[in-house]
This record gives C-alpha cells, sequence and structure tokens, in this order.
C-alpha cells in the first residue's frame, strides 16, 4: 500500500485549523451550520492523521537514538521501533480508508420506498416487515421516520410504503439496501406448509439539502384525491391527498397528510428528490465502467439479499456474505452488521482501485 505523504496530512490538519478559525470568526448563521458539518467530518480524520505523523516523528527519533553511542538509551530506541513499525501498516490502512472519496450525498437524508413484489399477500407482509428492520435500525442510529405515504396490504404490510428518513449519515449507510429482497418462508395462509418465495422491491433516494431543481408550472399535473392512507375517519372524508404528475418524465409523488396544502409542499419536495435521482442515475450510466468495481449498482432491479427463515439465514449475494442470525436482523438490531460487511468490502475495493491507479 502506498505511503500517504507528510504534506497529504498536513494539508488536512490546516484545513481543519482552519475551519475552526472560521467558526470563531463569523456570525453567519448558514456558514456556521456548513463549517459545523465540515469540521465534525473533519475530526476523525484530523485526530488520525495526527497520530500517524506522530508516529512517524517517534520512528525517526527513535531510529537516531538507537544508532547513538548509549547502548542503554539505543535498547529501549530499538524497542520503541518495534512497536511503532507494528503499528504504523494499521494506522496507514485506516488513514487511506479515511481518505476515500466519499458519496457526495452520503450524510444526505432519504426518501425510502418500499414496495410488495412476486407473491401477493405474503410479499405485502414481507415489505412490512422490512420497514420494521428498518424502522428499528433507524431508531438504533438516532434517526427520524417520517411515513409520507401508504398503501396497505390486504391480509397485513404493506402493498407500498413511503417515508422520509433524516439524521446524520443517512444514505451513506442505507444506500445498500435498495434493490429486490427476497424471502423463503411458510406464510400465514399456507394450509400445506409448503416454503414460498416472495419479494419486495426497496428503493433508496438521497434527500440532499437545498436540491437546485427547477420545476415550471406547465411541467406538472396536480391532482387532489381521497386520502386512503393511515389517519382516521377524517382524512377518508376530504379530498386532502395530492398526486403530482412529471409529464415529461412520468414521475408520479403522491402525500397523503391531513392538510392539502402541506401535502402539495410535501409532494413538491418528493418530485424534486425522485428528479435529483434521475439526474444522478443518468450520471452514473456515464460512469458504468468506474461503477462496475463498487458494490452493485444500486439499481432496484436487482436481487441484493434473500432471508431464509427456515434455515434463519440472511444472504447477500453482492458479497457472498452468509450470516445465521436472521432473527436478529430483521428485528433491526443486527442490520449494522450487514451494513458494514457491504461499506468494509467497498472501501477494500476502492483502496484496490487505488493501488492499481497509483
Amino acid at each position: 500500500m502506498a505511503s500517504i505523504s507528510d504534506s497529504r496530512l498536513q494539508q488536512v490538519i490546516d484545513r481543519f485549523e482552519e475551519v475552526e478559525a472560521r467558526m470563531g470568526a463569523t456570525s453567519d448563521t448558514a456558514e456556521i451550520i456548513s463549517l459545523s458539518k465540515e469540521h465534525a467530518e473533519l475530526k476523525p480524520v484530523v485526530d488520525k492523521a495526527r497520530d500517524l505523523l506522530n508516529s512517524r516523528t517517534g520512528l525517526k527519533e527513535a531510529q537516531a537514538l538507537a544508532s547513538g553511542s548509549d547502548k542503554d538509551m539505543a535498547e529501549l530506541a530499538e524497542m520503541e521501533i518495534e512497536e511503532i513499525r507494528e503499528k504504523l501498516p494499521a494506522l496507514e490502512e485506516e488513514m487511506q480508508i479515511l481518505l476515500l472519496p466519499k458519496d457526495v450525498d452520503d450524510a444526505a437524508d432519504i426518501v425510502l420506498e418500499i414496495r410488495a413484489g412476486t407473491g401477493g399477500d405474503e410479499a405485502a407482509i414481507f415489505a412490512g416487515d422490512l420497514f420494521r428492520m428498518y424502522s428499528r435500525y433507524a431508531q438504533l442510529m438516532g434517526w427520524k421516520v417520517d411515513i409520507v405515504d401508504a398503501s396497505p396490504g390486504d391480509a397485513g404490510g404493506y402493498k407500498e410504503i413511503v417515508a422520509n428518513v433524516s439524521g446524520d449519515g443517512v444514505f451513506g449507510h442505507m444506500k445498500w439496501e435498495s434493490g429486490v429482497h427476497r424471502v423463503q418462508r411458510v406464510p400465514a395462509t399456507e394450509t400445506q406448509g409448503r416454503i414460498h418465495t416472495s419479494a419486495a422491491t426497496v428503493a433508496v433516494l438521497p434527500a440532499p439539502e437545498n436540491i437546485e431543481i427547477d420545476i415550471k408550472p406547465d411541467d406538472i399535473r396536480i391532482d387532489t384525491m381521497r386520502s386512503s392512507g393511515a389517519g382516521g375517519q377524517h382524512v377518508n372524508t376530504t379530498d386532502s391527498a395530492v398526486r403530482i404528475t412529471h409529464l415529461a418524465s412520468g414521475i408520479v409523488v403522491t402525500s397523503s397528510e391531513k392538510s392539502q396544502h402541506v401535502n402539495r409542499d410535501k409532494a413538491m419536495e418528493q418530485l424534486k428528490i425522485r428528479l435529483y435521482e434521475k439526474q444522478r442515475a443518468e450520471a452514473d450510466a456515464e460512469r458504468a465502467e468506474a461503477r462496475a468495481s463498487q458494490i452493485g449498482s444500486g439499481d432496484r432491479s436487482q436481487k441484493v439479499r434473500t432471508y431464509n427463515y427456515p434455515e434463519n439465514r440472511v444472504t447477500d449475494h453482492r458479497i457472498g456474505l452468509t450470516l445465521y442470525s436472521l432473527d436478529r436482523i430483521v428485528s433491526g438490531d443486527k442490520l449494522q452488521d450487514v451494513i458494514e460487511a457491504l461499506i468494509t468490502e467497498d472501501q477494500a475495493r476502492k483502496l484496490a482501485a487505488m493501488e492499481e491507479a497509483g
């Protein structure tokens, strides 16, 4: 692995100190918020950079002592050299990972869409299971989940559910969930005890702040309708739900809160996010060759994971990961084990690509 130069490490430290100085000097609220975010992102990188620089300096000083005439000091210095050399490779690798290029949207909130696929009622029930898994995971991560629209399944679960998930680094963790999730189990409606295979589709769309998407009134059609989502009798007796159709792309969004005014705003926000995602997808297609080295494409048509209930087994097909803790994963408590494995694999591939390029 190529060593990171001292000058590169110092650049990171200098930028961090510049941000700290600016935070103490500005009174502009927007700038303070922006600088605070950058400060939080740089802090772990700078801590590691300083640790690495100090270790390198310590190694040079110990080597100088080891070559001196004082035998006792030389012996102690040799021990210190061995100790530093043992920890340097790990520090170098950790620093390489921290300096890897990040997805510009990793810190963004998301729109989470889960839709029942093949399997009828069982697929809708499974979609509900997935939503509960993500809701519990979000709770453990300190994120907020806000349901935007939901269509309940006839036997439970959801035919479709759309939610906003907000918090620290949501997209960076949840982007790995996009794709087809398959379940193998005996449905509650199965009388013969046969194992069925059903599926649900998950889409994770980044919702970055201040999306600059220009939508003209002539580009869209807005319809109002009766809400069919959760909310009680009052919701179902008013034409409060809003559906917006983007004519050029065919994208359709809905919101089913009690207030039509709130729904219009929420639906417009959802439309901007989907148009932003369309732009991302088009840019990704142009970089298809580069993306081939990454884990999956995030394409919602790609089968990403199988949940086998009889064997208590979860398999992520992208990295060949198999864990026999389905119950803990579906409960959300151990989902982080799967996500961390995907992140680690992605980092390893990026590091390998950097080695080849460098």
